[in-house]
């Protein structure tokens, strides 16, 4: 039986309420309300971000890529990621891995994929970058390229935890021509809204440590950027994809990349 945590708001039955999907529960639409009051595009942020990575993957399987781990998987939304991959390149290995259980339970809707490819879902948290490598490792091939996702995580997880180390433990165990996918909120655009979340999420139990541009950016260290580089998320790539509507009605407080380990 699935224990689930239903007396504080988690990112991923947020992200969830936000797309307008029904795996949330009240504290998670009474913490999202509450974000929505500082912005009301929030929604419209979730809908950009998940888009994001709807055309990173794209980029990456047209690029030859064909193994997929993605990290902070979240509350299955169609097309998953192994979705898009597959319908590109029917052979794609996709590891997903949460540390909700609520993820858990739907993790069927994750392992449904082609006859060629394989999909697995593992119960782990990023801190724990080992059992994540120990897991994958499973199904993927780690003497070939591995396209390590990262989208809309690691603004949960604070430089005293480790961030930044964390993503160069699992960047150490990937092959070159492995990639880093990652997209990040952000208080550059936004200080005194982002300021005000930051206050509410950490009331409520949950960490979120927005960065800058800079910042973000130190997470590809090492690694060739994929032009155009750290951008704007509904700005990278737009061509492999459709706009979500309203993008353009204001400021997409969060950036996006895709680096390549050389």
């Amino acid at each position: 039986m699935v224990d689930i945590d239903t007396s504080r708001p988690h990112p991923a039955r947020m992200y969830d309420w936000y797309l307008g999907g029904k795996d949330n529960f009240p504290v998670d639409e009474a913490m999202g309300r509450q974000m929505l009051a500082l912005d009301p595009r929030v929604p419209v942020m979730a809908k950009v971000n998940r888009a994001f990575m709807h055309r990173a993957t794209r980029w990456l399987a047209g690029h030859g890529i064909r193994q997929f781990l993605d990290i902070g998987t979240g509350i299955p939304t169609e097309p998953n990621l192994h979705q898009v991959a597959q319908e590109i390149a029917p052979d794609a290995r996709v590891v997903y891995s949460d540390n909700d259980p609520i993820v858990l339970s739907h993790a069927s809707a994750l392992l449904t994929g082609t006859a060629e490819g394989a999909t697995e879902y593992l119960q782990a948290d990023f801190r724990d970058a080992a059992a994540i490598v120990a897991g994958a490792r499973k199904i993927l091939d780690f003497e070939r390229p591995v396209a390590l996702s990262l989208v809309a995580l690691l603004h949960f997880v604070s430089d005293e935890d480790g961030a930044h180390e964390l993503v160069g433990r699992l960047l150490a165990e990937l092959p070159p021509g492995s990639y880093l996918v990652a997209s990040h909120a952000t208080a550059d655009f936004t200080p005194e809204e982002s300021k005000a979340a930051t206050e509410k999420l950490k009331a409520a139990g949950v960490t979120l440590a927005l960065r800058s541009r800079a910042e973000f950016a130190r997470f590809f260290d090492g690694l060739e950027l994929v032009e155009p580089g750290v951008e704007v998320p509904q700005l990278w790539h737009p061509e492999l994809g459709d706009p979500v509507p309203g993008q353009d009605d204001g400021v997409i407080p969060g950036y996006g990349a895709v680096g390549r380990k050389t």
